[in-house]
């Protein structure tokens, strides 16, 4: 797999019946290595380094959109079980586009979290939101113990 912007981890990987596979602690299960799951399990390590507990961790969360069910890549909650962060991840050949902040925008207005994430492994962009749904960028991800405070 591609080397990411991101620090490396000792994953368990495998492979099975001509398919890489990736084991995916949150979910605890193997998961087939896509360049999108690199990346999803890449980010969420790297918020755990970040200080973010994984106990409050959720990859691929259902959420219903319009009647269609979607599946946002990670949302983090806070100590209070309130979701405070939203990460969409894609592979590191897609390039973050106005789509991928509009798809991140759209779970969002289901979710309402404060911050977005959202990220290719090579570029990372933190996005706050309003209650109005706006958003702007900011420099950093935001620490942990002040998300317990929303």
């Amino acid at each position: 797999m591609q080397t990411l912007n991101l620090p490396t981890y000792p994953f368990k990987l495998k492979s099975q019946k001509d398919q890489h596979l990736i084991f995916d602690e949150y979910r605890k299960k193997w998961l087939v290595l896509t360049p999108e799951e690199w990346v999803r399990q890449h980010f969420a390590k790297y918020l755990e380094h970040l200080g973010y507990p994984a106990g409050l961790f959720a990859l691929e969360t259902q959420l219903v959109l319009n009647g269609m069910s979607r599946r946002a890549d990670i949302v983090i909650y806070n100590q209070q079980r309130k979701p405070v962060v939203l990460v969409e991840c894609k592979a590191p050949s897609i390039s973050i586009t106005q789509k991928t902040f509009e798809q991140a925008a759209a779970y969002n207005s289901v979710l309402k979290v404060p911050f977005l994430l959202l990220t290719n492994g090579m570029a990372h962009f933190c996005l706050k939101t309003d209650e109005q749904g706006h958003s702007a960028f900011v420099e950093k991800i935001p620490d942990f113990t002040m998300l317990n405070e929303l």
